[in-house]
């Protein structure tokens, strides 16, 4: 317990999958912030498909320990994620979700602060220029293709393509490639995106996502069917970025949280 009562707690909130080692994937990261907190509650909250996990039984948890201020820390890519809308919903902090939800909001007591999500943070945008670097061959002669999700919804496809675009110019630099270009699920620009690249270039494609899953392991590879490219399907975890960047934002959630200007 901190002075003036306050008694702070994580919560690590991802998507949810009926995928264990996605899960496990998730744990390990659970298990690397109570590393780095020793004395600091931690608890998980999914949004779906992980029973008895979602992100009330995670408030709960940390209630059960006498949290009085929950840091939430998003596992999530991008802040164009609709899901982040939702999240914000359903710990109370806004009145209405932008979009239909099928979340519960949680009553609780304690304060939430909710940290931002990945999007180009330094560390993130590291993983990109690996995972790029390791594909290349003649960058030069090469045309890169990152590919993310998306949205079709206004104001979160424009807070995607802002990312995306910050990051294809980001990596593009970084390895020296000879042309840049993104694409997304919603819309779907995968397959013509790659052809348009493929044009005189060699192509290196690679996923921003989290882990690996239905996306990476089949939707991407069955767009990218028969076209010139390059795709290896790997994604964020378990690089040791991931859990540098976690640590990095609950540490600074952890001072927000016990700012004076913030305990009301």
């Amino acid at each position: 317990m901190t002075a003036g009562g306050m008694r702070p707690g994580l919560l690590l909130i991802a998507h949810g999958s009926r995928d264990e080692a996605w899960v496990r994937l998730v744990d390990a990261a659970l298990d690397r912030l109570r590393a780095a907190f020793p004395g600091v509650p931690a608890a998980a909250g999914y949004l779906e498909l992980v029973d008895g996990r979602l992100i009330p039984d995670g408030v709960r948890e940390l209630e059960r320990q006498g949290v009085t201020d929950i840091v939430a820390v998003p596992l999530f890519v991008s802040s164009g994620s609709t899901h982040l809308d939702e999240i914000a919903w359903a710990l109370g902090l806004k009145d209405e979700p932008e979009l239909e939800t099928d979340l519960t909001r949680v009553d609780t007591a304690c304060r939430v602060h909710l940290c931002p999500p990945m999007d180009d943070h330094p560390l993130i945008a590291a993983i990109v220029v690996e995972r790029a670097r390791a594909l290349a061959k003649d960058p030069a002669r090469e045309a890169l293709v990152l590919v993310g999700h998306g949205s079709e919804h206004p104001g979160f496809r424009e807070r995607w393509e802002s990312l995306l675009d910050r990051l294809t110019r980001h990596v593009g630099q970084a390895v020296g490639f000879g042309a840049a270009t993104y694409a997304t699920f919603h819309p779907d620009t995968l397959r013509d995106r790659v052809a348009e690249a493929a044009e005189g270039h060699r192509v290196v494609v690679v996923p921003l996502f989290l882990s690996a899953g239905y996306f990476t392991r089949t939707v991407i590879p069955q767009k990218l069917s028969g076209l010139p490219c390059t795709y290896s399907g790997e994604t964020y975890l378990p690089h040791e970025n991931v859990y540098r960047w976690l640590e990095e934002t609950a540490r600074q959630g952890l001072a927000k949280a016990a700012a004076p200007s913030l305990r009301g």
